[in-house]
């Protein structure tokens, strides 16, 4: 089924949508008007995770000028909240994403961002918009603005969230934390978007069932004991130790995970020393763990743990000195699209669209996402997270015959159109909003 649905997706790239929605020349002249040079503001002026303070100011800012809007600043730290009310009916969230990643830009676009920020940690990065949240707040704004001159076609409230540090995973737990769901009006649907390179300006991309993998950022520390290069004999070399643990972590995956079954064990930095005669007394290592299910995430994390105390012990560390391992410090769940609100969504957007707007989009790698905290089970709140095309076909095409390649996200070379994504993002997310609080 899956592979008719990619077959049937490719047959129509080319294929222009049917239809549009009735006020996609107003996002159309909006785009002329206003939202371009906002989106090439936020795109030359990125911020890192909550650090956002510049964004969020101007979001808040946006979102007052529309008019009868409440906002909110400083919610889960940098975070923004609006609320639209237009009488009684179902409230629907509306979030988008607004850090940067700490890359230096070299996309060519003409208006690349030329900033540095002191992260979080105390180090001065560059900072670049690489994955399209610049898209997102730019298209919420537009979103705002179109709904603001519609109320005569729905009734309900809007919850427009704009979140901090979705890079770093923690930015929606952080909102709710601090009141989201409790201070605010507690959503009937959430919905969001992701503009992706990898699918052709103009299409859109929505699937029941997972959406992104859960994601868990785990920190192992092996405490060693440091000695002369030229006897090892007298300390405990962190560097060999974690060497096994590096190693012994690749069986995880493919000796106790069920095949069927995906699963990401990453280590994806190692630091430990300063001199080539030194054995060192510490090593640290940083991991990604990434499943698609419970089960799965809970069996790699206590693997984790397993393998590095067991590398200490069987390297003759006492128990008061085995590795320590830290979790749950940037961690995501599951991000699953509620069957019956895709189903109505997409409903949406074939409607207004024609059927040739939807692309099939194979996953090819686990990425997180941590729009999954607002849609847990427990909050009994159902929700939709889409993509739009932000990569021209003519590229694409190009690169699928030896031309240049398409960059990836989180690359210093990410590019998207931004005309198309942004005006596409703001009519498909003002298309899902009508539908769900139609009159």
């Amino acid at each position: 089924m899956r592979l008719l649905a990619a077959l049937l997706a490719t047959s129509l790239i080319a294929a222009p949508a049917l239809a549009g929605p009735d006020f996609a020349p107003a996002v159309e002249a909006d785009y002329a008007a206003h939202l371009e040079k906002l989106f090439i503001d936020f795109h030359k002026n990125p911020e890192l995770s909550f650090k956002e303070t510049r964004t969020a100011a101007i979001m808040a800012k946006e979102l007052r000028a529309v008019g009868g809007i409440e906002v909110t600043e400083k919610v889960g730290g940098t975070g923004v909240v609006g609320v639209m009310r237009n009488g009684s009916g179902p409230v629907v969230l509306v979030r988008a994403d607004m850090d940067g990643l700490p890359l230096k830009e070299d996309s060519g676009v003409p208006w690349p961002s030329a900033v540095t920020q002191v992260d979080i940690d105390g180090v001065t990065k560059p900072v670049m918009h690489a994955c399209g949240h610049d898209v997102h707040i730019t298209a919420m704004i537009g979103t705002a603005r179109q709904l603001a001159k519609m109320k005569d076609r729905w009734k309900g409230t809007i919850v427009f969230v704009v979140q901090p540090a979705e890079e770093r995973i923690g930015g929606a737990r952080k909102m709710l934390e601090d009141g989201l769901y409790t201070r605010f009006p507690k959503p009937d649907f959430a919905v969001a978007f992701h503009v992706t390179a990898g699918i052709p300006t103009g299409r859109l991309a929505l699937e029941p069932g997972i959406s992104s993998s859960s994601s868990d950022s785990v920190d192992i520390t092996i405490h060693g004991v440091g000695t002369h290069g030229a006897s090892p004999h007298q300390g405990k070399d962190p560097i060999v130790m974690g060497a096994e643990i590096v190693m012994a972590l690749q069986t995880l995956v493919s000796r106790e995970i069920a095949p069927l079954k995906p699963g990401v064990v990453t280590v994806g930095s190692f630091h430990s020393g300063f001199k080539h005669n030194i054995i060192s007394d510490k090593a640290d290592l940083q991991l990604t763990v990434r499943s698609d299910d419970e089960d799965t995430r809970k069996k790699l994390l206590e693997g984790i743990k397993r393998i590095a105390a067991n590398v200490g012990r069987m390297n003759g560390l006492p128990e008061d000195r085995l590795p320590t391992v830290r979790v749950g410090f940037e961690s995501t769940p599951v991000t699953l699209n509620d069957p019956e609100l895709t189903r109505r969504v997409r409903g949406a957007f074939t409607s207004s669209f024609g059927e040739n707007i939807m692309f099939f989009e194979e996953r090819e790698g686990m990425g997180a996402e941590d729009f999954a905290y607002f849609i847990q089970k427990d909050l009994k709140v159902p929700g939709a997270y889409f993509v739009v095309g932000g990569t021209p076909q003519a590229d694409i095409d190009a690169a699928k015959n030896g031309g240049k390649p398409v960059p990836a996200h989180h690359s210093p070379f990410f590019r998207i159109d931004p005309k198309p994504s942004v005006t596409l993002g703001t009519q498909a997310m003002t298309v899902a909003v009508l539908d769900l609080l139609k009159k």
